[in-house]
């Protein structure tokens, strides 16, 4: 088959002949249709995601849409980290496909769901949004941070506030985080010096210490670490969490699909794909998608 295969972690991945995939015991082999290139496969492509393994040559994707033996279109999210989805086959637990309605754009779906997933299951899993509650979106002007404020209010928040280092109409600059004092929960898409600075700016504007404070931890963007006095979370009802591949398992994760496809098919979450032959994949690598843009490698089958 073919594949975009990364041989070297420096090198973006070329267009290549590779062993087709042998399924194990209960797998199926799914015909790729569409699969997005997401911030977290150029990551694992470049063996920097923290589930990387380092082996090469490696196909990279993480989800994407395929099509079953029987005809039917399906999400699938893959399950190893060295034979990902970027090819023209995947061999897959059929646990971890959600069928989809046979009218769907394969393209919207393999475009919306990765960045979408991350605030949808950190709602409704890590922390469940209460109806009326305030949220904070910090990277609000990335897909997945714009995105996130739109799941925040469709899931009941309240008021939804944005902030980003590169802020535009109706999103707070960093230096105004302070105004947001006033917040429930906190969906971080920067971490590093951003957050280290929001995380005591929100706190010393809160009027109400012991008003519960709850920070996501999902991105890492502006880096991969911080340096937070004890005393943030001595003096303030202040919890610190993360959302991502080990903090919820996949199973909680499949379970929130289907509800995730059936918004993203009524286009409440939505995001423009950018398709693009898998055979291109070398010049799709050094495109850098538009805000509310998202490239999608296609596979014509």
């Amino acid at each position: 088959m073919k594949a975009a295969v990364v041989t070297s972690f420096a090198e973006p991945p070329h267009y290549r002949d590779f062993e087709a995939p042998r399924p194990r015991d209960g797998e199926i082999t799914l015909d790729v249709v569409a699969v997005g290139l997401h911030p977290r496969t150029r990551s694992g492509a470049a063996g920097n995601h923290y589930t990387s393994t380092g082996r090469l040559p490696m196909i990279p994707g993480i989800d994407g849409v395929g099509r079953r033996a029987d005809g039917r279109l399906v999400y699938f999210v893959g399950g190893d980290d060295v034979l990902g989805t970027m090819a023209e086959q995947v061999a897959v637990d059929p646990r971890r496909t959600v069928e989809l309605p046979d009218d769907v754009d394969a393209a919207r779906i393999a475009a919306a769901m990765n960045p979408a997933m991350s605030s949808w299951v950190a709602l409704r899993r890590r922390v469940p949004v209460r109806p009326g509650q305030s949220v904070l979106v910090l990277g609000a002007a990335g897909n997945a941070g714009s995105m996130a404020m739109r799941v925040a209010k469709l899931l009941g928040a309240g008021e939804v506030l944005g902030a980003a280092r590169r802020p535009g109409e109706g999103i707070l600059g960093l230096d105004e985080v302070a105004r947001a004092g006033h917040v429930d929960l906190v969906l971080d898409y920067l971490w590093g010096e951003p957050a280290e600075q929001a995380i005591m700016a929100i706190l010393t504007a809160r009027s109400d210490r012991g008003r519960e404070l709850n920070w996501v931890q999902i991105g890492s963007v502006a880096g991969p670490t911080i340096q937070l006095p004890s005393v943030a979370l001595r003096s303030a009802n202040f919890r610190l969490q993360g959302n991502g591949q080990g903090a919820v398992s996949a199973k909680a994760y499949l379970a929130e699909l289907p509800a995730l496809i059936d918004e993203i098919g009524r286009g409440t979450i939505a995001i423009v794909p950018r398709p693009t032959p898998l055979s291109e994949v070398e010049t799709a690598w050094a495109h850098r998608d538009a805000p509310g843009e998202r490239t999608v490698l296609v596979t014509g089958r």
